[in-house]
């Protein structure tokens, strides 16, 4: 199916209508006479046209706050005056007089500004959000994101409306992708197909005799041993693979093999296909003794091949090479078999096709051959029996545009999709063809792709779509619908906190805890570099797969229990496995269930900065940088964001040979008078995390490639370690308002002791995500409102955001 080039122009007219205008030009010229003393007294000497410090020349500043790189100009200005930043702590400081005359002239216009650009922007879904939208429409599971141009990001998001814009390539893009989920979402069949189940075990295997006796062993009842961890060959197993994509339940049956102790296993998949992945369902342990069973769920892709792997495996002695794999006496994982029943049908036919066909005479069109309905191969096909072909599909285009559009619609809403309809009918296509041709017509609308929202207080429909975006990632389910066509969810206290409740705790509340982390956290860059092998030898893929689940988990946690806002940067309790207590030096963590322990007095754990995920994603893989993650703490934690560096400013890299460290080549660079200012925010947090490695291991002294002491034993698997100890670590500095610390503790204790700080920065990242607009200096009331009405609560965590869906800055455009 193609939908006609004719709809293209339709659908860049449709977007025009629901284009805001963008209000009228702000001048602010008048407020500029009223600090022109201030500026000149204590502003002039260093940034006038002469001398122009870090780029910045305040005489020729325009006053047009309606540009919106000046309003930032000016904002800075204001908020590095008003925290004492400025004027640098060796010059004429002002009087606390004259810095509330300058807040009351300068923030009025500033907030009046940035008002009027609050209703102007029209959001785009993103191609996440995308995904979830036409997954939950037709009931459906297609991996869409990935198919779709990347989205642009603006602090930090990727669903911020200003940086979502739209291309003839999206809308290509948009296209296969309704057709696509259309098709997936029509039964091809008159009932459902019913799963197979397949047994194998890794002794029958393709290839098995290749390798039995030399890298496996093969034990009694046709189990085989693997005795190392992530070696070759693989735990693939060509026979346990799936023919159709869906849900499957995996049982896999085993034992530790001459162990006393578990032996801890992954559960995945391998396929040949190109750009495929390798997906980790889960991991699991087995006891010593008689085999047992584990079973999992997972949704896999077609021609895909169970993988099993076993962790902890390691030879390092080379033994197994030595003394041959018979008389090897190290642990190892037996496996006797693995079934992969599947796939399993959550519905039949799926919710797309209801809401496409429910009403239509469609009947299956018998073959000329009856014989063939008894073929493997035999697809039926069919058609739709309609007189009036209009009065037939006319509701079901009514049906779906409510569904796709999130709102009630009239035949104003379907008319263009009706004669869209008719067009194709009438060139020769039939009648289902030509209705899913409008039907992917509707998932390529503006009124689909856009989240319809008028400037001032939102609709019923507009806040049950904002709300479950910003929850659920997708359009709203039955009950937020319900209460928006009834146009109570607006109205009746307590509505939107309720729902919002509901939908946190509800099956989809794990895409606000990945999306959001994702994005606040970086956490979607876990990958983006890979740790050097020769200087973190110790990391391995279940330790990448474990910093993720500890992150997603604890924040999930913070905010089922209402935790302080404080716990994010100083918690006293962790939730870990095996893998990440051995890496965090923590006892008595066993096995790969994850566990809620209590952090030792000696550990240094406790809170998102000290987690392995985060100091990952903060670092580059090769060494650490007091900027970089300077810069992450200020903008993610604290809410702060430092200018970038003045035009001609070299950045300043690590030395991995050893012989000088970060923070030696930073004091020369903080010299420069247009360095200092900024550096003296960023740096602080930096060098406190200079006490955790690019993985997030504790270190006392950085590692070296050049000359040094050889380090002490250290867990590092099989392989080599091949690094030296270079310079000792100083985690020591001092904040911008004179306050010292020591070390990483005493830094994470000046943190804890400003909740309110970490609260109003928290609350401006959940708003900009939830929202889909940056926040800016007219929500600046707002949000220390709903800072300060949490109080009581030590600023919990779900009371914040709960509070934040209530308030008037999620609630209007």
């Amino acid at each position: 199916m193609r939908l006609p080039l004719h709809f293209f122009p339709f659908f860049w007219f449709a977007l025009g209508f629901l284009v805001f205008p963008i209000s009228s030009r702000l001048s602010a010229a008048e407020f500029r006479p009223g600090i022109e003393s201030f500026l000149a007294k204590h502003c002039y000497e260093c940034h006038d046209d002469l001398t122009s410090e870090a780029g910045l020349d305040l005489t020729g500043l325009s006053p047009d706050l309606a540009d919106a790189a000046t309003q930032a100009k000016w904002i800075q200005i204001y908020d590095r005056i008003a925290n004492g930043e400025m004027p640098p702590k060796d010059q004429s400081q002002p009087s606390e007089g004259e810095k509330r005359i300058l807040r009351e002239r300068l923030a009025p216009p500033l907030s009046a500004a940035h008002e009027a650009t609050k209703g102007t922007i029209l959001r785009r879904l993103n191609r996440q959000e995308y995904e979830n939208t036409l997954n939950d429409l037709l009931g459906i599971r297609l991996n869409l994101a990935a198919n779709l141009p990347e989205d642009g990001r603006s602090h930090e998001f990727d669903n911020v409306g200003g940086a979502l814009g739209v291309s003839m390539m999206h809308m290509e893009r948009y296209l296969t992708a309704a057709q696509r989920a259309i098709d997936e979402a029509i039964a091809k069949y008159p009932s459902a197909p019913e799963p197979t189940t397949v047994a194998a075990g890794y002794a029958k295997t393709q290839g098995a005799e290749k390798f039995l006796g030399e890298s496996w062993l093969l034990a009694p009842n046709d189990a085989v041993v693997f005795f190392l961890a992530r070696s070759y060959p693989t735990g693939m197993l060509r026979e346990a693979s799936t023919k159709k994509r869906g849900f499957y339940r995996i049982r896999v049956t085993g034992y530790a093999y001459q162990s006393e102790r578990p032996v801890t296993f992954a559960v995945g998949a391998t396929s040949f296909e190109r750009g495929s992945t390798r997906p980790t369902f889960g991991h699991a342990e087995f006891q010593p003794g008689e085999p047992q069973t584990v079973e999992m769920t997972a949704w896999i892709e077609s021609n895909y091949m169970i993988e099993i792997t076993p962790e902890g495996l390691y030879d390092p002695e080379y033994q197994i090479k030595k003394l041959g794999i018979g008389k090897y006496p190290g642990p190892g994982l037996a496996i006797q078999s693995v079934e992969l029943h599947g796939p399993i049908i959550e519905s039949w036919p799926s919710a797309g096709h209801h809401l496409m066909f429910d009403g239509l005479d469609r009947v299956e069109i018998e073959p000329g051959n009856p014989g063939d309905k008894t073929k493997s191969w035999y697809v039926p096909k069919y058609e739709i029996r309609a007189e009036d072909t209009v009065a037939a599909v006319n509701p079901i285009l009514e049906r779906f545009a409510s569904a796709a559009f999130r709102r009630p619609v009239g035949e104003p809403d379907i008319a263009p999709y009706l004669l869209l309809f008719q067009k194709e009918l009438h060139g020769g296509a039939s009648l289902e063809t030509s209705l899913r041709t409008a039907l992917a017509g509707m998932l390529c609308a503006p009124d689909f792709l856009y989240l319809r929202e008028s400037a001032g207080m939102l609709s019923d429909h507009a806040l049950a779509n904002r709300l479950s975006y910003a929850l659920n990632r997708s359009l709203p389910d039955d009950s937020l619908r319900t209460l928006a066509d009834a146009g109570t969810l607006a109205k009746t206290p307590g509505s939107v906190r309720s729902e919002a409740e509901r939908l946190l705790d509800g099956p989809h509340g794990d895409r606000f805890i990945n999306d959001f982390t994702d994005a606040w956290l970086d956490l979607r860059n876990i990958e983006f570099t890979n740790p050097d092998e020769k200087l973190f030898p110790e990391f391995d893929p279940y330790l990448g797969f474990s910093m993720v689940q500890e992150t997603r988990r604890t924040f999930r946690e913070m905010i089922e229990n209402n935790a302080p806002i404080t716990d994010v940067v100083d918690a006293d309790y962790a939730i870990l496995n095996e893998r990440l207590a051995l890496h965090y030096g923590i006892d008595g963590v066993q096995g790969p269930d994850w566990q809620h322990i209590s952090i030792p007095a000696d550990s240094p754990r406790g809170g998102l900065l000290t987690q392995a995920s985060i100091l990952k994603v903060s670092a580059n893989g090769t060494n650490t940088s007091p900027v970089v993650r300077g810069v992450w703490v200020n903008e993610r934690i604290l809410g702060k964001h430092p200018a970038p560096p003045p035009p001609g400013i070299a950045g300043v890299e690590p030395d991995i040979r050893g012989a000088t460290t970060l923070r030696e080549t930073l004091a020369l660079h903080r010299n420069s008078e247009s360095c200092q200012g900024c550096h003296s925010m960023i740096d602080p947090p930096g060098f406190a995390l200079e006490s955790f490695d690019p993985i997030g291991g504790w270190r006392d002294t950085f590692r070296s490639l050049g000359d040094g002491p050889k380090p002490g034993q250290i867990f590092a698997g099989n392989k080599k370690v091949g690094y030296r100890l270079g310079q000792p670590v100083d985690a020591s500095g001092e904040l911008p308002d004179g306050r010292t610390f020591a070390g990483f503790e005493e830094y994470r204790a000046l943190l804890a002791g400003d909740p309110a700080t970490l609260a109003k920065a928290f609350v401006t990242k959940f708003l900009t995500f939830a929202t889909g607009r940056e926040l800016g200096f007219s929500d600046r009331p707002e949000i220390n409102r709903i800072v300060t009405t949490t109080a009581a609560s030590r600023y919990g965590m779900r009371e914040l955001v709960l509070r934040a869906v209530e308030s008037e800055i999620f609630r209007r455009k």
